[in-house]
C-alpha cells in the first residue's frame, strides 16, 4: 500500500467512486474513505440520464449497470402525472427523456442507487492505482502548500493519509466543506417530506390502469405545488414515496400508512420497510475549490430528488473534476484549470436548484390555483394537460453548458448555464453530441481520454497544426479524421477540439493563427 497518494477522496458513494474510477482510469494514484462498509439498502437515486450513462460507459460499467436494473428489460422509465389521486380522472404520460435521446450516445437507465455504487466498486476494485479504506471514517483535513493530510479512525485505530489533493464526496455534512470554510446558500421551502419504502402487490395491480412506467406524480390542491410521488424499485411489489409531512411527525406516531392511501386514492395491503424525513430546500456552495480541497456531489449542492438531477449533477462533477485533477498531475494542464472546475459546475447546480426544481414547484403552485375542475372542468383538462408536459420541456432546456469557462474558447460575453438547446451542432462550451463515422462506429467510440480532434473534410497542414502544438506542450491528442458527410455535417465545421468530458473547447474550419494559444487557454496553461 502506498504512503502517499496524488488524490484522496473522502466519501464513496456513487460520486467519490466514480471519481475514483475516472482517475484510475487515467492513471492517477487516489484512495477513497468510506464510512459504509455495506451499502444502503434504501432506493434512492434511481434515474441515470442519458449523459450520465456516457460516463459510465467511458468507465466500462454501462453493460453491468443495465445487467444490474431491477426493472424488466426495456420497462418503460417515464412518468405518470395524476390529479387528486392515482386513482384520478385526470391524468397524462407524455415523453420526458427520450425527447433529448438522440443528442446523446447512451440511453438513460433506471436501478436503484446502492446497485449503483455495487457496480463502480467492483469496477474500482479492478484498477491498480486505486485503493479503499471501506468501514473507515475521516476525522480531520489539513492541507499546506505541499499537499493534504487526512487522519482517518477505523476499528479504533488511526492512520494518516497524504496526498496532493483532497476531493469531498461525503454528502450535505460533508467534513471537508466545513473544514475548508466552505458556504453554502439556497432556497429552505420549509417542509418536512417523508420517505417510506414499502411492499405492496395491490398497488401493483391497481397501476394496471395507466401504460408501464416507473414512477407516478400526484399533485393534489391541498399541497400548494408539492408532490406526492411513487416510485417503482421492481416491478411487482416493492416502491418508495415521497411526500410532505406535518414537523415533528416521526415513524412511531405518523400514520404513514393512511397517507399512502389517501395518495393512492383506495386502501389497500402494504408492508412498510422503512421511513425516513428530508428537509425541502436548496443549497450549493459558493464555491467548489480552497487550495488543494474540492468539494463535489451533496458536498457541494443538494435539493429535492425532483427529476433525477441530484445524483446525475454529481457525477458530471466527477467526470469535470477527475480529467482536470489528472492533467495538472501528469504536467500538462495548469492551476486555471483546477480553478475552472467550480467556475464551470457551480453555476449549472446553481440554475438546476432555483430555476428548473424551484420553478417547477412554482409552476405546479400556479397552476392549482389558477385551474379547478370543479369550476370549469373543460379548461382544467386543457391546461392539465399542458402542465403535465412540464418535465419534458425542462428536459429539452436543460443542456448544461460552459461557454463562458475560461478554459474554451467560447463566444465573447458568454455564460456558463444549465439552461440551452439540444443541437447537432458542435458548439464551443457545449456537449459533443453523437455522429457516425464511416467505420460505422460513433464519434465517441473514437474519443481519447485526452483531447480529441474531430477532422471531418480537414486541411492536412490544419490537423499538423494541432498535432504540432499538443506534441510540444505535452498535450495527450487523439485525431479522428472522416469526410465532412453522412451526419456530420451537422456539425457545422470541419474541426472540432473535445476536451476528455466531452465538451467542445474550440471549433473552426481552419486551424487558428495560433495553434499553441488555443492549448495553452484549454489546459489552464495562460
Amino acid at each position: 500500500m502506498a504512503d502517499r497518494y496524488q488524490v484522496v477522496i473522502v466519501g464513496g458513494g456513487p460520486v467519490g467512486v466514480g471519481l475514483a474510477v475516472d482517475l484510475g482510469l487515467r492513471g492517477v494514484s487516489c484512495i477513497v474513505v468510506e464510512r459504509r462498509d455495506g451499502l444502503s439498502s434504501i432506493p434512492k437515486g434511481q434515474g441515470l440520464s442519458q449523459r450520465t450513462m456516457e460516463h459510465c460507459w467511458n468507465w466500462g460499467v454501462a453493460d453491468d449497470l443495465r445487467a444490474a436494473r431491477t426493472m424488466p428489460p426495456g420497462w418503460a422509465i417515464g412518468q405518470v402525472t395524476v390529479y387528486g389521486d392515482l386513482m384520478g380522472e385526470f391524468w397524462h404520460a407524455p415523453p420526458a427523456r427520450e425527447l433529448v435521446a438522440p443528442y446523446y450516445f447512451q440511453a438513460n437507465e433506471r436501478l436503484p442507487q446502492y446497485r449503483t455504487e455495487e457496480v463502480l466498486r467492483r469496477r474500482l476494485a479492478d484498477l491498480p492505482t486505486v485503493e479503499s479504506r471501506w468501514g473507515a471514517t475521516a476525522t480531520s483535513v489539513e492541507q499546506g502548500d505541499e499537499g493534504v493530510r487526512v487522519v482517518v479512525e477505523r476499528d479504533g485505530e488511526s492512520e494518516v493519509l497524504t496526498g496532493d489533493y483532497v476531493v469531498g464526496c461525503d454528502g450535505g455534512h460533508s467534513l471537508v466543506r466545513e473544514q475548508a470554510d466552505i458556504e453554502r446558500s439556497g432556497t429552505d421551502f420549509d417542509e418536512l417530506v417523508a420517505l417510506v419504502v414499502f411492499r405492496s402487490k395491490e398497488l401493483h395491480r391497481a397501476l394496471e390502469r395507466f401504460p408501464d412506467r416507473s414512477t407516478y406524480r400526484v399533485l393534489h390542491p391541498d399541497l400548494k405545488g408539492y408532490w406526492m410521488f411513487f416510485g417503482r424499485v421492481d416491478v411487482g411489489e416493492e416502491f418508495f414515496f415521497h411526500a410532505p409531512v406535518p414537523r415533528g411527525a416521526t415513524a412511531a406516531t405518523f400514520d404513514f400508512a393512511g397517507l399512502l392511501h389517501r395518495a393512492a386514492g383506495f386502501p389497500f395491503a402494504l408492508e412498510i420497510d422503512h421511513v425516513g424525513f428530508w428537509d425541502l430546500r436548496v443549497q450549493v456552495a459558493t464555491r467548489y475549490r480552497a487550495g488543494r480541497a474540492f468539494i463535489a456531489g451533496d458536498a457541494a449542492h443538494t435539493h429535492p430528488p425532483y427529476g433525477g438531477f441530484g445524483l446525475n449533477n454529481g457525477l458530471e462533477d466527477a467526470a469535470n473534476l477527475g480529467w482536470k485533477l489528472a492533467a495538472v498531475l501528469q504536467g500538462w494542464g495548469g492551476d486555471a484549470l483546477l480553478e475552472s472546475y467550480g467556475l464551470e459546475r457551480q453555476p449549472v447546480f446553481r440554475d438546476v436548484g432555483e430555476d428548473i426544481i424551484g420553478g417547477w414547484i412554482r409552476d405546479d403552485r400556479a397552476f392549482l390555483e389558477r385551474f379547478d375542475p370543479e369550476r370549469d372542468r373543460d379548461e382544467f383538462a386543457r391546461a392539465f394537460e399542458e402542465q403535465t408536459k412540464g418535465f419534458g420541456k425542462r428536459l429539452r432546456d436543460f443542456e448544461p453548458h460552459y461557454e463562458g469557462s475560461p478554459v474554451v474558447l467560447g463566444p465573447p460575453g458568454a455564460l456558463v448555464s444549465a439552461h440551452g438547446s439540444h443541437t447537432f451542432e458542435a458548439r464551443v462550451g457545449h456537449h459533443l453530441p453523437p455522429r457516425p463515422l464511416s467505420s460505422g462506429r460513433d464519434v465517441f467510440e473514437d474519443l481519447g481520454r485526452g483531447f480529441t480532434l474531430l477532422a471531418f473534410g480537414a486541411d492536412d497542414g490544419a490537423v499538423r497544426a494541432f498535432e504540432d502544438a499538443a506534441g510540444a506542450l505535452g498535450v495527450p491528442l487523439t485525431v479522428v479524421r472522416d469526410t465532412l458527410a453522412d451526419g456530420r455535417e451537422e456539425y457545422g465545421c470541419r474541426l472540432a477540439l473535445v476536451r476528455p468530458d466531452q465538451y467542445v473547447a474550440w471549433a473552426g474550419d481552419d486551424a487558428p493563427d495560433d495553434v499553441d494559444a488555443v492549448f495553452r487557454t484549454v489546459t489552464g496553461r495562460r
